[in-house]
């Protein structure tokens, strides 16, 4: 199975492809796309949404899970950053692939166990998860890669496929946590 992570942003936006075989993560390809800085935000919206369709063209991932909007400090940044989100969902979209949203503390969670753990520990879990040299930087790049692993850990594997299988009734599991094998 091959994920994109999306970490949108509209200074900076992250992107990173991983592949599960078996057991393990592999790097399929990271970066992150930014437009010039005298780019206005229409043309920088513009160059999110041109380099995250050809970057899917390229990859052909199963689908793409992107980090949703969290509380932020200054309204204007969060209009932007939804402007963003909104351009790599749209990017998503017309390539045909299926969607999925985590929000940050879950994103930190499945990768580092903690939901409140900080940029360099998540860094640094996303180079041993994925076997890398060095850690993914920018921080933009890292958090594209944790919200692709974050997907694999919560949709792949055999208890995933059960609870896909299974059609929760009355009192039977409705999510992974509370999923137990008969």
């Amino acid at each position: 199975m091959k994920i994109f992570g999306i970490d949108p942003g509209s200074v900076r936006t992250g992107y990173g492809c991983v592949e599960r075989t078996g057991n393990r993560h592999h790097l399929v390809l990271c970066g992150s796309l930014a437009a010039p800085s005298s780019a206005t935000f229409p043309e920088r919206l513009q160059h999110i949404h041109a380099g995250l369709t050809a970057l899917l063209a390229d990859c052909r991932p199963d689908c793409v899970a992107v980090e949703t909007i969290f509380h932020a400090r200054n309204v204007r940044s969060a209009l932007k950053l939804g402007h963003a989100r909104g351009v790599a969902l749209l990017a998503a979209s017309e390539a045909g692939l299926s969607v999925y949203e985590y929000a940050p503390a879950e994103i930190k969670r499945a990768v580092a166990g903690y939901g409140r753990a900080e940029k360099p520990q998540i860094q640094q879990m996303v180079k041993l998860l994925l076997g890398l040299a060095a850690t993914p930087a920018p921080h933009d790049v890292a958090d594209a890669l944790a919200v692709a692993i974050c997907h694999l850990h919560n949709f792949t594997g055999p208890t995933a496929e059960a609870i896909r299988r299974h059609k929760p009734s009355k009192g039977v599991a409705r999510s992974w946590r509370e999923f137990r094998p008969s």
